[in-house]
């Protein structure tokens, strides 16, 4: 029984992707490729192997959709890129790559020609048009300009624990890498957030923030203390 009914759902699964192979969808793999009835996905689109697109989710045209990818309940602009990455109940602007190894949660909305690079995660939170987090940003309950970078390690610090709140980058803004926004903060137009810095209070637009501890080097400490062995 078990196994008429597997027979059952590829002989569906087979039939679907047939269905948009016919409208000019390519599939590198359609026996790996799980798409639900409802998809629609456009002419010149290429879904790689272990694709899952599922419920009401649109496909443009002409994107790649990569191994590994799941998408559910969203809408994909014309000429997207996703890698290996997870998209639920969001939008994607065309001409954007997403990932690989992204994570889109829902109520997320990326414009166009935007980079959301491995391991970035988005929630409840808006980008604009041109706007980059390449790498290891977290970016949660924000609305977020067009034309800004998000460094590598730039946490949106929405949660105190008991309640979350929301953030504002206005456009062409500048965030350096492992800086954190403590929400609810506002970086104002073309404002620069110097790496390492931790954000509190609104910032201007054109203005540099910086928020670091002063460094202080010990000549000797590492031999004093004996911490650290030496090669024989």
């Amino acid at each position: 029984m078990f196994l008429k009914e597997m027979e059952e759902k590829k002989k569906q699964q087979l039939l679907t992707a047939e269905k948009h192979a016919r409208n000019g969808v390519v599939f590198i793999d359609c026996f790996t490729a799980y798409i639900d009835d409802q998809v629609k996905i456009g002419e010149g689109t290429v879904i790689g192997p272990c694709v899952t697109l599922q419920g009401k989710t649109v496909i443009g045209s002409n994107c790649i959709i990569g191994q590994n990818t799941v998408i559910k309940d969203s809408v994909v602009d014309d000429g997207v890129e996703i890698q290996s990455s997870v998209i639920t109940e969001s939008t994607v602007g065309s001409g954007t790559k997403v990932g690989p190894f992204a994570y889109m949660r829902p109520k997320s909305h990326v414009g166009r020609n935007c980079k959301v690079g491995d391991f970035v995660e988005i929630k409840n939170s808006t980008i604009g048009d041109k706007t980059k987090a390449s790498h290891l940003t977290y970016i949660g309950d924000s609305d977020v300009g067009s034309g800004v970078n998000l460094g590598c390690g730039v946490v949106f610090v929405n949660y105190d624990g008991s309640e979350k709140y929301r953030s504002v980058v206005e456009d062409n803004a500048f965030i350096g890498c492992n800086s954190n926004l403590v929400s609810p903060v506002k970086v104002g137009e073309g404002a620069y957030i110097a790496a390492g810095s931790t954000v509190t209070s609104d910032v201007d637009g054109d203005s540099l923030y910086i928020a670091r501890a002063k460094g202080t080097e010990k000549p000797g400490w590492v031999s004093a203390k004996g911490i650290l062995k030496r090669k024989k």
